[in-house]
């Protein structure tokens, strides 16, 4: 049987005109509302998407374009868009890009003349293209994970976390010579402002970060552990190899295993250091010093400021950022 407006009015005891409020997020009564989704609760009754769209004038379909679907961070930050998203009756079109800033500024396009109600991207390398598109777009735009000017964005303290991480390291290990192993600078947050927070975090302590010791690398496991062999093999003595990201920590525990046959941190093996606090990691390592980004919490918040833009023409763009936690730092 096709449920209707009218049989759920019936129901609940209310007319199809409450319903259909209720349904498009118009004022009703605490009471009717309560019934009405009880009724529809009951009989599983979904709406029809064209029929409020025809209705609307608006598709209740957001664009989310990703660098990397199967990074459990971007992973974290999409369940979080997806949440809210679901929540507030819009359908999600996920994007993923493989972390090519020419895929993703084609997929912003398409989005835009799909049309979907407004676009949430997961950014990572923001060229003059973006910030163009940013200016000229003609749906609603929120950006997570990297601070815009242009439009709404959502984004963690990167520097400052990397600046704690260095600064708590130098103090545990004074005399020690670190390393690091960052991802292209032009990756604002986690090439640039990781790798400045951390040589800020050392020079806080009076230590330096060798620009010998210093390698970049891609977002993966193997990149991690090519970047690890190249900075063991020219200097063994050192003490931190400091990874921009957990997956790249991950290779580069395989290159310390390889050379020391010892876990990281233990005798004369270099501890390992990551972002990201990667769950799988944390369970097979035992944990690792790391840092929390909330992730989840980041994709919560750019959906809900990408819904205000959508639904209130007179709603403030916002630039969010969000806070930290070292974790495994004594």
């Amino acid at each position: 049987m096709v449920m209707t407006n009218r049989d759920i009015a019936k129901m609940a005891g209310v007319s199809t005109a409450t319903v259909s409020r209720y349904l498009n997020g118009g004022p009703v009564g605490e009471e009717k509302r309560e019934r009405i989704h009880a009724a529809i609760q009951t009989t599983g009754y979904q709406p029809s998407a064209k029929a409020r769209s025809l209705r609307t004038g608006k598709s209740y379909t957001v664009g989310v374009v990703v660098p990397k679907i199967n990074s459990e961070s971007v992973s974290r930050v999409t369940a979080g868009i997806g949440q809210v998203l679901r929540e507030s009756g819009y359908q999600m079109i996920l994007a993923d890009t493989e972390n090519d800033p020419d895929v993703e500024l084609d997929y912003l396009a398409l989005f835009e003349n799909y049309p979907v109600d407004g676009i949430v991207l997961v950014g990572t390398v923001i060229t003059l293209r973006h910030r163009q598109f940013f200016e000229n777009a003609s749906v609603p735009i929120v950006v997570v994970g990297q601070h815009v000017d242009e439009v709404s964005c959502v984004y963690h303290d990167d520097r400052g976390a990397a600046s704690d991480l260095g600064r708590s390291l130098a103090e545990r290990y004074p005399e020690g010579k670190f390393a690091f192993i960052g991802v292209r600078t032009d990756d604002r947050a986690v090439g640039n402002a990781r790798m400045q927070g951390f040589r800020a975090g050392l020079a806080s302590v009076g230590l330096t970060l060798d620009d010998d010791l210093v390698r970049s690398a891609g977002f993966s496991c193997s990149e991690g552990a090519e970047a690890a062999r190249a900075i063991l093999a020219q200097d063994e003595a050192v003490r931190v190899i400091a990874c921009a990201t957990d997956t790249i920590a991950a290779g580069a525990i395989e290159a310390v295993h390889e050379r020391f046959d010892l876990e990281p941190g233990e005798g004369n093996a270099p501890l390992v250091t990551g972002f990201g606090d990667n769950q799988l990691l944390q369970a097979v390592t035992g944990g690792i010093p790391t840092v929390h980004f909330a992730y989840r919490t980041s994709g919560n918040r750019g959906a809900q400021a990408l819904i205000s833009l959508m639904e209130d023409t007179n709603a403030v763009p916002m630039q969010i950022q969000l806070g930290y936690r070292l974790v495994g730092i004594n």
